[in-house]
């Protein structure tokens, strides 16, 4: 379920741009699960399939899959990543744009 605006306003995004079929994707998957879960109520984390809807994949200007795009509350784009990208970095990354990580602190 996409929201209808992304980035979510007023909320720290990270936007996934990847496919269900390609296998760093595939890698992704359950992070981003686990992560949409955690944080529900903090960050907004949101997968998009690019071979389904190619129209996202160029509204975000992706050359490669997956691609994570990551906006401040405000929805400007502060960091971008390319490939495969493991939970801590994510983790360090929305904790370095001031979400705290649920089950460290409030």
């Amino acid at each position: 379920n996409t929201p209808n605006q992304i980035p979510v306003p007023g909320m720290v995004t990270m936007v996934d741009l990847g496919a269900n079929k390609c296998i760093p994707c595939k890698m992704m998957a359950p992070i981003l699960e686990k992560l949409t879960k955690e944080y529900e109520g903090r960050a907004s984390i949101i997968f998009i399939d690019v071979w389904e809807d190619r129209s996202q994949g160029q509204k975000f200007g992706i050359r490669s899959i997956p691609t994570q795009i990551f906006f401040d509350k405000e929805g400007k784009e502060v960091f971008r990543h390319e490939g495969f990208m493991a939970e801590e970095n994510i983790v360090a990354l929305l904790t370095k744009m001031g979400v705290v990580h649920p089950n460290k602190g409030n």
